[in-house]
């Protein structure tokens, strides 16, 4: 096969694999475009493997002034390709603090709403090998646990049946920019990746100056890190089954005796994040990548500790998760 040809068959055989299943005619292929080479090689990979199953959208975060022109661009693409296309906007603009995290988790709420809208059984992003080396060191070097080191995941449920995946985690950078580049793609490269006041651009410098740590397989210690966590979740919901049982919808209790301390970690985090469901806790933030070692220990001492707006107590081998009490204010 000619080199495109084996890009598109490596694409598609990719999107599949991240999905742990078939991608199937009938499935409609959202995919998250910045315009960036990596996104737009995405988009021209997909589409030629899927041909009328993609559609795409690019977030205007409102924060660079190019934004509008390079959504533009994404558009007039996709237009002379038949490609449906929507520029998003977010609807309430971003601050100064942590501006990264939070043009994130905004861009990611409002292509989850497009992509549900839309009809699309998956949402797509071109993460890849090079972003996945990247995130396993800026995790590590916050202390993250296994769930962290995971880094980032081929794909994981967004509700409603729908998936996000990112099927370009076995690729490096420099491939999708030969693919943007020998297709003669628009495409822009964001100032942003290089600012050095970013965590991540940081790390990426790291990387490009230091030849011997190879992202490649970083990345690929991440899946290996990555398989083990999927596998052990599958033992997290037996065990969940025969260990938990709930008083009322708010108030969790967990049998833990002779469990590892890896597996209470687990029932834990689900313990938390099923009492902030339920009780519609937003604040302070949470992720599964959370590091809990403070209430871990609390526990295991038999004391109580607070994370996340749950409070955790033990009673020997018991472990009961509830709301936290709202704080006093003491004049």
């Amino acid at each position: 096969m000619t080199a495109t040809a084996d890009w598109i068959a490596r694409a598609a055989h990719d999107l599949a694999a991240a999905l742990r299943r078939p991608v199937e005619g009938d499935d409609r292929i959202a995919l998250a475009v910045s315009g960036g080479p990596d996104s737009m090689a995405m988009l021209a990979l997909l589409h030629a493997a899927f041909p009328g199953q993609v559609i795409a959208a690019t977030v205007d975060h409102g924060l660079r002034p190019e934004g509008a022109a390079e959504a533009a661009m994404v558009a007039d693409y996709c237009a002379g390709r038949g490609i449906p296309h929507a520029v998003l906007t977010l609807a309430t603009a971003i601050g100064p603090a942590n501006i990264q995290a939070a043009a994130r988790d905004a861009r990611y709420l409002v292509l989850r709403g497009w992509a549900a809208g839309a009809g699309a059984t998956m949402l797509a992003t071109a993460h890849h090998a090079d972003d996945q080396a990247e995130t396993f060191l800026m995790r590590a070097a916050r202390g993250s646990g296994l769930a962290g080191l995971a880094a980032i995941r081929p794909a994981q449920p967004i509700g409603d049946g729908g998936m996000l995946a990112r099927p370009f985690l076995g690729w490096r950078r420099a491939e999708l920019r030969s693919v943007a580049e020998a297709w003669s793609l628009p495409f822009v490269d964001d100032p942003s990746n290089a600012n050095a006041r970013f965590d991540r651009a940081r790390f990426r410098a790291l990387l490009r100056d230091a030849p011997w740590l190879d992202a490649g397989q970083i990345a690929l210690s991440a899946g290996y890190l990555a398989e083990a966590d999927h596998d052990l979740r599958a033992l997290e919901e037996w065990l969940w089954a025969s260990r938990a049982q709930s008083n009322d919808d708010d108030d969790l209790r967990i049998d833990v005796g002779a469990l590892p301390r890896e597996v209470r970690r687990r029932l834990a985090r689900i313990a938390i994040a099923r009492v902030r469901d339920k009780m519609g806790i937003t604040t302070p933030k949470w992720s599964p990548a959370t590091n809990i070692e403070a209430l871990l220990d609390a526990l295991d001492d038999g004391k109580s500790a607070t994370q996340a707006g749950v409070m955790a107590s033990a009673r020997g081998q018991i472990w009961r998760f509830r709301p936290a009490p709202a704080r006093r204010l003491h004049r």
